[in-house]
């Protein structure tokens, strides 16, 4: 196995997300030149591309997990299997539910990595873990579609304390349908 081979193996293997896959191999080709179809880097972009595409018409066509899985299967693996790192690449088929990338996780957290260096100035052990505990409530309302303003409202109105009972808390939790349908009629009438 040549040097470029052996990198883009290393590459492949250390991030097995395909978003960043192709931007370790961006990366790898060089500038300002006429891409070279046989250099690796440029064969596995062509081959991420492919698979995004075929990733997007399947998405739109798929109603089930199952049937997602099933259209993986028979559309992405020819693709796949004609890439010479085909086992790093097999992880997301098993399961319709697993998906291609990793990018709305990514999203999810970037509001955190960004906050991250904000808390650098929390100036002691509790005010960092009040500002983790508001984060958290915050993204948890987010996950569970309620209006993240009109939740906090809804908690600082009903003040939850470490001395409640989990079963209390539960009925403040984002999840809650109780919570849920007090929100939204909050939101109806905030907007008479």
């Amino acid at each position: 196995m040549n040097s470029a081979n052996g990198l883009l193996e290393w590459i492949l293997f250390k991030y097995l997300n395909k978003a960043h896959i192709r931007r370790y191999l961006v990366d790898a080709v060089p500038k300002r030149k006429n891409l070279d179809y046989s250099q690796p880097a440029v064969q596995g972009i062509l081959y991420i591309d492919r698979l995004f595409r075929l990733e997007e018409t399947i998405k739109v066509k798929s109603t089930t997990f199952d049937s997602l899985k099933k259209a993986r299967l028979e559309k992405e693996v020819p693709v796949i299997e004609g890439f010479p790192y085909t086992t790093l690449f097999r992880s997301y088929l098993e399961d319709g539910r697993c998906s291609f990338s990793n990018n709305l996780s990514e999203n999810a957290i970037r509001p955190f990595t960004v906050g991250r260096k904000n808390w650098l100035f929390c100036d002691t052990p509790n005010g960092a873990q009040a500002s983790a505990t508001v984060y958290t409530i915050v993204e948890m309302a987010k996950a569970n579609g309620v209006n993240v303003y009109h939740y906090l409202t809804y908690l600082l109105e009903k003040q939850p304390n470490d001395s409640m009972s989990d079963e209390e808390l539960d009925q403040l939790a984002p999840w809650n349908e109780d919570v849920k349908a007090e929100l939204k009629r909050r939101i109806e009438n905030s907007d008479e």
